[in-house]
């Protein structure tokens, strides 16, 4: 079922849909117009016919004898309501009678048959009457009825697109030019469209990054808020990534490009954000049902009034009336815009938070999910060595260690130097002056301080120098051990200075994501290719329910189908690379830290940043979303359930008869309720800490 919405005009779009349907897509959404020009026409045709509408009204004898006022006669003024009655029904009704004939052809009558089939019968009941001479008919009830219509359409597309802004937002970020550094080291201004991968350009303090690029030199403060939600500065120096459309800070930078146009990370982020607004969800194909039924309720329920009101005082207007007023009151203007409108909010709001949902029904599904499987490495973990813990003999402090052992090992390109050098830099410490640097083969380092040999290395090292551990230093590697730490000793004049631990850094939000995801009854699992020792000392720091160790990537799916056997809702979070096949079985899968990889396809959801912490607001994200869905689905639906048997005349016995107009404000009400609704869920905090 089609809803003739704006979600409704991206559906079509998709690939399950049929040719019809996209040719209804056609018909209905004027072979291209986006949502602006939609918005544009609905607005002009509500404002012209509203114009119309002033003497339709005026000059109607029911109004002026209601209002208890009279215009000036002359000839010809009886015409003028219906003159100006008619030009409004082809002019204001005629987006309506177009956008149901898709339906029709389709024998899926919804929202849009509704109200041609409405507007409809009070125009051709007024013509009747005008010509037999009963009246003026229902002419400005059938006016003020398409001015509702048209306003509500307006508002609803103004709606989606206020909401649905960050795209155009995001296209805004990338700036149309960008200065090219010659090979004489001149710059030029050259549109950013000419951009080439491997071109350096300069990016001065204060300006957009114009493509994804590796900083070559310079240092600099840049600004990824729009991208990732977090509002502090990311520090970029040389080797570091940059993404286009970020904002420099004090810095000038010389960047080698690696992405341009469509390539780039901004551009696949848009796709993201464009194809989750195209996707469709359950409750949106739920709110489709409701609309279907509903049409039959409404035609039912009007035949069955014309026939009741017929048979009790004869076929004359106040049938007509009748049956105009189940028909109006049935419109599912509110239905219609119950589920789209919280979507188009909640994808705008994740993407502002560096969550991009590609996949709808990954969001809605994540609602359910009962069990988060993370894969360990780059996830909990930040995928690197450091220093996680030190341990000093007598007469050594910490930071005196730190100062010498980073100096032996400034030279080295091992992961383990480098997380040497990461903690010294980390706690401002500076390398003492070492001579004599020299590599002992399979041991580790040997080098030369104050005229003293200094030795860095492992277990092996102590055996070469033929060395025990003391108490204290013994105890320490033991612990270590026990977690599957790596030990590197500092070792002055053969004395045991120092003993570091050195293990994969777990990332400072992840306890915090799991205790998150506990609170929210969710059980936590890790996936991980690391010994059993070695993921069972992360997951006895972490508070880790279930523990896969030394799992083949190939196999990682298999350890999601296992906990999907055991009748649980399973999301799995990964890098998007080698978990692909993991992040397609699981129900929801999530890519971590994949900023600059947008398009990966096995993921629903994708996040910017690295942080399992926004893992915990997809969940907060979905469970709110889902939420605001059905209590607009209840209002909408409640609402009709209601009010058609009163449009029907059911209190028609105790006096209380609902005339078309009435239905129509009461309608327009309905929507603006829902609109309103959905637009609380933007006071959502999707705050993790």
């Amino acid at each position: 079922m089609q809803e003739h919405t704006p979600q409704a005009m991206h559906d079509t779009h998709q690939h399950e849909q049929s040719h019809d349907d996209h040719q209804a897509h056609q018909d209905h959404a004027g072979h291209g117009v986006d949502h602006t020009g939609h918005e544009m026409m609905f607005r002009n045709r509500f404002w012209v016919s509203l114009v119309l509408t002033v003497p339709v009204l005026l000059f109607s004898p029911f109004v002026q004898q209601t209002l208890g006022f009279s215009m000036p006669t002359f000839t010809g003024s009886g015409f003028i309501t219906p003159l100006f009655a008619v030009i409004i029904f082809f002019y204001g009704g005629l987006p309506f009678l177009q956008m149901a004939v898709p339906e029709v052809r389709r024998r899926a009558p919804s929202m849009m048959s509704l109200i041609s089939l409405a507007i409809t019968v009070a125009f051709v009941y007024s013509l009747f009457a005008l010509v037999a001479n009963l009246g003026t008919g229902f002419f400005w009830e059938m006016a003020t009825l398409i001015d509702i219509m048209l306003l509500g359409h307006w508002m609803e597309m103004r709606s989606v697109r206020q909401a649905s802004s960050a795209l155009n937002e995001l296209a805004k970020l990338m700036p149309d030019t960008a200065e090219l550094i010659l090979n004489n080291g001149d710059t030029k201004e050259v549109p950013a469209s000419e951009l080439k991968n491997g071109d350096l350009i300069l990016v001065r303090p204060g300006a957009s990054v114009p493509a994804d690029g590796e900083v070559v030199e310079g240092r600099s403060d840049v600004n990824e808020a729009m991208l990732t939600g977090e509002s502090q500065p990311v520090t970029k120096e040389p080797g570091a990534q940059l993404i286009g459309g970020t904002i420099n800070g004090d810095g000038s930078l010389r960047v080698r490009v690696t992405a341009t146009g469509d390539e780039t990370a901004l551009a696949g982020i848009m796709r993201l954000v464009e194809e989750a607004q195209q996707s469709k969800s359950n409750t949106q194909i739920l709110a489709d049902k409701a609309a279907a039924w509903l049409f039959y309720i409404a035609v039912g329920v009007a035949a069955l009034t014309a026939v009741l009101w017929t048979i009790a005082i004869g076929f004359d207007v106040e049938v007509i009336a009748r049956v105009a007023t189940v028909l109006v009151i049935a419109c599912p203007h509110a239905l219609g815009l119950a589920v789209p409108l919280v979507v188009a909010i909640s994808t705008s709001m994740g993407a502002r938070s560096g969550i991009l949902v590609r996949d709808r029904l990954a969001l809605e599904e994540a609602r359910t999910i009962n069990t988060v499987i993370f894969d360990k490495t780059g996830t909990l973990t930040e995928g690197r060595f450091g220093v996680v813990n030190i341990a000093t003999a007598e007469g050594w402090d910490e930071p005196r260690a730190l100062a010498l052992i980073a100096a032996v090992e400034g030279d080295s390109e091992h992961p383990i130097a480098r997380g040497i050098r990461e903690k010294a830099e980390e706690l401002k410490i500076a390398p003492v002056d070492i001579s004599n640097f020299e590599a002992v083969k399979g041991r580790g380092i040997k080098a030369a301080y104050n005229g003293e040999a200094v030795h860095v290395g492992g277990p092996r090292m102590l055996e070469m120098l033929e060395l025990e551990l003391a108490d204290k230093l013994a105890e320490f590697s033991r612990i270590a051990g026990d977690k599957a730490q790596s030990v590197v000793y500092l070792i002055v004049d053969q004395q045991i200075a120092a003993a570091f631990a050195i293990a994969d850094v777990i990332r400072p939000e992840s306890k915090q994501a799991i205790d998150r995801l506990h609170q929210l009854g969710i059980e936590v699992a890790m996936l991980t290719g690391d010994s059993q020792q070695v993921a069972q000392a992360v997951a006895e720091e972490l508070g880790i329910d279930t523990v896969f160790a030394e799992v083949l990537p190939e196999h990682k799916d298999q350890k999601v189908a296992e906990l999907q056997k055991q009748g649980k809702k399973v999301a799995m979070v990964g890098d998007g690379v080698n978990d692909a096949p993991a992040l397609t079985r699981a129900d929801v899968g999530i890519a971590i830290g994949s900023g600059t990889d947008v398009a990966i396809e096995s993921a629903g959801i994708i996040l910017v940043k690295s942080n399992p912490l926004d893992v915990v607001k997809i969940f907060q994200l979905s469970r709110a979303t889902y939420r605001k869905m059905i209590q607009n689905l209840i209002w909408a639906t409640g609402y009709n359930v209601v009010a058609i048997p009163l449009a029907a005349g059911i209190l028609a016995p105790v006096g209380f008869l609902l005339s078309p107009a009435i239905a129509a404000v009461f309608m327009s009400l309905s929507t603006i309720i829902v609109a309103i609704n959905a637009q609380t869920l933007r006071r959502t905090e999707l705050a993790a800490a």
